[in-house]
């Protein structure tokens, strides 16, 4: 465990911030030792560089709040867009360091500002944040989650991860057989009653995410077993395909 003056130091926030971060409900530390004092465990660590990778793409807080408790979140996919945005941004500090020692050895006399020019991030963080918008299951899930407890969510989240685990117990059969086709109707039936809408479409588009070697295939193998993702992607490829 981390004491909060430890976390600030570690990750160069205020304690200020860190302290705002649980008021909010976006950063709660793990416990509170008996003085009150807030500790910080790995998990909380790592959802702060969460935090952290979203405030770079210039997310509000809310809105990085809102992405974290998604169900369908991506680690993997955040972490891909903030190397991609800090290659940019290391592309455009590089051009103004040679536009500057361009200067002292030349002097001014060209008005050049292209070195000056952000639209390559101006323009990936945009798209960034459009991959993460509003999807209208994300507004269907939004709303039901924001009449739901933290017990209520738990609760939702656990049954969810089961059927996992009940795929988990025939993923060495074929994944178009009569049990393996009626977990995936479950599936389907339960994302549609306490997450969004899930059409076909959707679904499948959930499949390709869940054997995508990514924080759900890991989550999904660690409830069934290894190689239940990818017997789940297939269950879904079948399905969807009827």
């Amino acid at each position: 465990m981390m004491t909060v003056n430890e976390v600030s130091k570690l990750a160069g926030v205020s304690i200020r911030t860190l302290q705002y971060y649980d008021t909010i409900g976006l950063l709660k530390p793990a416990e509170y030792s008996e003085s009150g004092y807030r500790l910080y465990d790995d998990t909380d660590l790592e959802r702060l560089q969460q935090i952290l990778l979203f405030r770079e793409l210039e997310f509000p807080l809310k809105e990085i709040k809102d992405i974290i408790n998604r169900s369908d979140f991506d680690k993997k996919k955040a972490l891909e867009q903030q190397i991609k945005l800090l290659t940019l941004k290391k592309e455009h500090l590089e051009n103004l360091i040679s536009f500057a020692r361009e200067l002292k050895k030349k002097g001014a006399n060209k008005m050049d500002f292209s070195a000056f020019d952000t639209s390559k991030i101006d323009e990936y963080s945009k798209k960034a944040k459009e991959q993460w918008g509003e999807t209208k299951e994300y507004k269907e899930y939004e709303t039901k989650n924001a009449k739901r407890s933290k017990e209520d969510e738990q609760k939702i989240m656990s049954d969810f991860m089961s059927i996992f685990t009940e795929f988990g117990t025939i993923k060495d059969t074929d994944p178009s057989s009569a049990d393996a086709q009626t977990l995936v109707k479950k599936l389907q039936n339960y994302i549609s009653e306490h997450f969004y809408n899930c059409s076909n479409e959707v679904l499948a588009g959930l499949g390709a995410m869940y054997a995508g070697g990514n924080e759900f295939t890991e989550n999904i193998d660690n409830a069934g077993g290894e190689g239940t993702a990818d017997f789940v992607s297939k269950a879904i490829n079948v399905f969807t395909k009827k």
